[in-house]
């Protein structure tokens, strides 16, 4: 495995790191909390808000502790290399001449004196960026890195599906007339509903299909390749975000202010519940970018109270993101910015805030498309190929077959179907349970047991979770099987 030295340059205060994963966690499940937050009923809603997030920030802490793990583990190990190696090379110094042998003491003190990190104290570091998928490498048998890879692969898939939905909706509902729907008729009523009044023959479902064709005949073919230096796209996307968010909150305030309640959501359905748990888990999902985001952090001290501040305003975010539009708005979209779309007259400084909103997921979302399907691309090539020989492999496997694997099934998913609730709720439910909750169970206790066969009871990892006790692991397990049996129960029940 190789060992990635931490480069000064790219360090960055604790503060930013923050702010990094907080824009990390704020995406596209936010937009989908209202809707979902309404049908759950506003109490209960927030009750499994506030449950998820802590939940979430717990596992976090198993990611942390776990990564540090994963440094002390290849500390070690290059320490035990180098201690062979010179034991080694004192060997052929001693047999070709004896009057230059080395003191084996002064061997050991000059290892004991390389920059290795071999004092107690710093085995645990988080210095170096280790990735989910080098600490499966580390820590679980090859059962345990397909099944990892299988769960990272059907995340990126849901991810890639909702993108392509988002985009395609918010394309339809800009492009078609509003006057032709109403809040009474279901989705398959208003998927057949002409998308101009004056031309019949395109329906709302034709122009869904085709902006879904159009958007991956832009973005696809970047998949094919390599996507570099999107630092600038990325600066840009954070201010679109949140811009859109502050204003979109800020009308909801307006209109409670002005009109009073419009909404009225029931302070707790449990048929809820099931499909706010799949958003939750998706809207709170960092954990697989990580060790990208911590290693370059200056000073990690005080890393887990900085997280626990983190989460406490994100979920004090979405409260009132999902609050004020399940009070602001009498129906609520499956993506909220369509509660935004442009309808009858109004000022220029009006239409131009209103088609802003509306296209805001076209901006942000196509920017992040492409990284996201190389990223399912490299994955997949990683599960079904030896990536130390890749280049043995001919052009059309290695360039074609797999960027194909990564974007054509997504988009067979969106062709037919362009409800985000769902493929939120699914891909949260089931491949986000894995990532949030399975996987960091599983790496944090295989972690402990292989730190404590290395290094002993004696060297303590100051990066250690709070939630210490092995009956955290099994509550957290507990909770997520149940979680995910309810939302199979309520999907079977549905269909």
């Amino acid at each position: 495995m190789p060992f990635r030295e931490r480069v000064a340059g790219d360090e960055y205060s604790p503060w930013i790191g923050l702010v990094f994963i907080f824009n990390l966690i704020v995406g596209t499940g936010a937009l989908t909390l209202p809707a979902v937050f309404a049908k759950a009923g506003w109490c209960l809603g927030l009750i499994m808000i506030v449950v998820l997030a802590f939940i979430s920030y717990m596992t976090v802490t198993f990611i942390i502790e776990s990564m540090a793990c994963a440094n002390a583990v290849i500390h070690w190990r290059r320490l035990q290399f180098l201690k062979r190696d010179r034991l080694a090379t004192d060997d052929e110094v001693d047999s070709t001449d004896p009057d230059e042998a080395i003191n084996p003491e002064i061997s050991e003190a000059s290892i004991e004196h390389t920059p290795l990190f071999s004092q107690s104290s710093r085995y645990y570091v988080l210095d170096h960026k280790i990735e989910l998928g080098e600490m499966a490498g580390l820590f679980f048998n090859d059962i345990g890195r397909i099944l990892f890879y299988l769960c990272i692969a059907i995340y990126l898939y849901g991810d890639l599906s909702i993108y392509s939905a988002a985009v395609s909706k918010t394309l339809r509902d800009v492009i078609c007339d509003r006057n032709m729907t109403s809040d009474n008729m279901t989705d398959d009523q208003m998927d057949l509903q002409p998308c101009w009044q004056d031309y019949e023959t395109l329906t709302r479902l034709d122009c869904y299909r085709l902006s879904l064709v159009a958007f991956i005949m832009l973005l696809g073919p970047f998949t094919f390749f390599n996507v570099t230096k999107t630092k600038y796209i990325q600066m840009c996307t954070i201010l679109l975000r949140w811009l859109a968010f502050t204003v979109m909150i800020s009308i909801a305030v307006h209109r409670l202010f002005v009109s009073g309640n419009q909404g009225q959501p029931p302070a707790a359905r449990i048929f809820g519940v099931p499909t706010l748990f799949g958003v939750c888990i998706y809207s709170f999902m960092c954990h697989h970018s990580l060790p990208s985001l911590l290693a370059p952090i200056s000073s990690k001290k005080s890393l887990k109270s900085l997280l626990s501040i983190d989460y406490s305003l994100i979920a004090a975010f979405y409260l009132c993101l999902a609050l004020t539009g399940a009070f602001a708005f009498s129906h609520l979209e499956d993506l909220y910015t369509l509660n935004f779309v442009p309808v009858g007259q109004g000022s220029f400084l009006l239409k131009s805030i209103e088609y802003f909103l509306s296209l805001f997921p076209v901006f942000t979302l196509s920017a992040s498309f492409p990284i996201i399907a190389i990223t399912l691309r490299n994955n997949l090539q990683t599960l079904f190929l030896d990536t130390t020989r890749i280049e043995s492999y001919n052009f059309f496997l290695r360039r074609v077959m797999f960027p194909l694997l990564a974007i054509v099934p997504p988009v067979l998913v969106t062709y037919y179907t362009d409800s985000l609730t769902s493929l939120v709720g699914f891909t949260g439910s089931y491949a986000g349970s894995g990532i949030q909750y399975f996987i960091p169970i599983a790496l944090v206790y295989s972690a402990r047991k292989t730190c404590s066969d290395l290094l002993g009871q004696g060297i303590q990892n100051e990066f250690r979770s709070p939630f210490v006790s092995n009956a955290w692991l099994v509550g957290v397990g507990v909770w997520a099987i149940t979680c995910v049996i309810l939302v199979t129960v309520n999907f079977f029940i549905r269909v």
